[in-house]
């Protein structure tokens, strides 16, 4: 798997959550599971920075959930993984911050939750795919209107 393990939340947020949950639940079935801060969700600011005087500015809030989890397995080895997903599911950021720590740990069972990143990464490539598609349609190409501008005034 060639995917950068800051985008494996991402592809993850692309399929189904019940399934997320599950395959984690799975995998950390005979694993040792510490929660390094309570799974949280909250509001967080969106914040960008003014083109012309470069001063950053609040667009608004959005929800956000957290997750940090320390995986110890039988032989005393302990990896850490977590997330922090634009979402209101704590749980749904826990499994995610488990499949992290399985992910970077290659623990038993790394290759199916390998296979769903490399699923989750496919589909959120078609739908980047798709909205450049919309987002070329409803170009508008303010060009013509010059042209019209110049006919007007012969």
């Amino acid at each position: 798997m060639n995917i950068s393990r800051n985008d494996w939340p991402s592809a993850l947020c692309q399929l189904n959550a019940a399934e997320i949950k599950q395959v984690a639940a799975t995998l950390s079935r005979d694993i040792e599971v510490r929660d390094v801060v309570l799974p949280q969700t909250g509001l967080g600011l969106l914040s960008l920075t003014d083109g012309a005087f470069h001063e950053p500015f609040y667009l608004g809030e959005i929800p956000v959930a957290r997750a940090e989890v320390i995986l110890k397995i039988a032989d005393g080895r302990e990896v850490q993984g977590g997330t922090v997903l634009v979402d209101d599911r704590a749980q749904l950021a826990r499994s995610i911050a488990i499949l992290d720590a399985v992910l970077a740990g290659k623990l038993p069972g790394y290759e199916q939750a390998a296979s769903l990143v490399e699923r989750g990464n496919q589909m959120r490539i078609q739908n980047m795919s798709e909205r450049r598609q919309m987002l070329a349609a409803t170009r508008v190409d303010f060009s013509l209107l010059e042209q019209e501008d110049d006919e007007d005034a012969e």
